[in-house]
């Protein structure tokens, strides 16, 4: 199961760790300290050997051994068990034992064949010894001095208690501080969390950076970010809801007042005529608007998705299916709409069809609407860009920037209109990498779509 808690995954790794580091320094402690035992009883061996193999073993009287012994054992015994564990025996030649330690040496087995040190088992139980077996100086006798293996195995071991203990102890200790000193780092999360558990749903003020971690300080600083961000879309569609209204409340009351109109023209055909054109028209606008309002608020909604589609575009084909939708509308003012694409290339060759369509219908809808009777309207492609040209017309140049802005119309037009229609291009460009750009020249106005840099 995984451990979902960061400060329990900290604490566990680092006590896993520790552990294996502090069993490593152990064993490897355990095998130092063994080579270097073994070479110092190996030379305290050879060395107690030598001197036995000097000493006068031919004129050892018979009562020799019983007088060694009878010694030993009257010695005052410390509680030192640690002779027990060595052991010396001198043999003949022949193979007999003629001294011993009175201890471990008597169980000492005669081995003519053998000569340094060895590992051979002692006794019934099979213990192992190390024996150094060496020839007298005279040659005549054979001197074996051993020592229990397992004697040195608990020497190394206890000298490793004795050095790893006080470790294990302050391993421990440094375990607890660690679980404390973690704790206390997590701790500026938790009051990162709790601080935004109990804030209000419109509170997006930013989270104090005084007094955090380092490694806290990039989450705090995304977090404000994202409440900075959060913020302006909030401002934008509050912006957006309240123009909405606003542009919503204009042709509604139009609306009212053309029915009210109707409603007292029961007996003057003329003026009810002409109230239920006007209630028409109204309605016209008033369902523009909404659409204009809906295709805005479902590209808001939906751009990052919008901008994931990467489909092939017929650019003529949209292009002609737009101009046809606008037919009508230009043959009303005689406008003639032209394209120039064959030997163009378009800012993107990928995209949202639909969105694409969106954006030529509003540009030649804008071009249609905004031009002069008789003018000539142009959508051409080349050199990366989409280019809807209107003759004839004219935008101030203080006005030229401000076009983009939702609900925005430059003051004297007279055509109706929801000033969504190039906010709504504007997005769609944005959506697939581009901008647009507006700019008067000599014979009337455009509007470039180009990718940026």
């Amino acid at each position: 199961m995984k451990i979902k808690s960061l400060r329990i995954r900290l604490i566990l790794s680092f006590i896993l760790v520790s552990s294996v580091i502090w069993l490593t320094a152990g064993i490897l402690s355990w095998k130092e300290n063994r080579e270097q035992l073994d070479e110092f009883f190996d030379t305290y061996q050879l060395l107690l050997g030598r001197q036995l193999a000097t000493a006068d073993w031919q004129n050892l009287r018979s009562d020799a051994q019983k007088k060694t012994d009878r010694l030993i054992e009257d010695l005052d015994d410390d509680g030192d068990e640690e002779d027990e564990a060595l052991g010396f025996a001198v043999f003949d030649n022949q193979g007999n034992m003629i001294f011993n330690d009175n201890e471990n040496g008597k169980r000492f087995p005669y081995n003519s064949f053998v000569s340094g040190f060895i590992d051979q088992p002692i006794g019934r139980k099979g213990d192992m010894w190390r024996i150094v077996w060496l020839k007298s100086a005279d040659g005549q006798y054979t001197i074996a001095v051993g020592q229990e293996i397992e004697y040195r195995d608990d020497a190394a071991l206890e000298i490793v208690e004795e050095t790893l203990l006080p470790w294990l102890a302050g391993l421990t200790a440094l375990m607890l501080a660690t679980f404390w000193l973690v704790s206390s780092g997590l701790r500026s999360l938790k009051k990162i969390s709790g601080e935004l558990s109990a804030r209000e749903p419109d509170d997006l003020s930013g989270l104090k950076t005084e007094n955090i971690p380092l490694e806290v300080a990039p989450l705090v600083k995304s977090l404000n970010g994202l409440f900075v961000r959060l913020e302006k879309m909030l401002q934008k569609e509050r912006s957006f809801i309240s123009d909405s209204a606003h542009e919503l409340r204009s042709p509604l009351t139009a609306l009212k007042v053309q029915l009210e109109v109707a409603m007292l023209s029961e007996n003057d055909p003329e003026t009810l005529k002409k109230a239920l054109s006007n209630l028409h028209q109204g309605i016209e606008r008033s369902e523009r608007l909404v659409e204009q309002l809906l295709a805005l608020s479902r590209l808001e909604a939906a751009s990052s998705g919008y901008a994931e589609e990467k489909n092939p575009l017929d650019w003529k084909a949209l292009t002609d299916k737009a101009a046809e939708e606008q037919k009508e509308a230009a043959d009303r003012k005689n406008i003639t709409i032209a394209t120039a694409l064959a030997d163009g290339t378009a800012p993107f060759a990928e995209g949202n069809a639909l969105l694409c369509s969106l954006l030529l219908r509003n540009l030649l809808d804008n071009a249609v609407k905004y031009s002069p009777d008789g003018a000539e309207i142009s959508v051409s492609l080349g050199s990366g860009e989409l280019c809807v040209f209107n003759g004839g017309a004219r935008v101030e140049e203080e006005y030229l920037r401000r076009l983009s802005e939702r609900f925005f119309r430059p003051p004297g037009q007279k055509e109706s209109g929801s000033g969504l229609g190039l906010s709504i291009v504007k997005r769609i460009a944005e959506i697939h990498g581009c901008g647009v750009c507006f700019e008067n020249t000599d014979g009337g106005f455009r509007v470039v779509v180009r990718r940026k840099a």
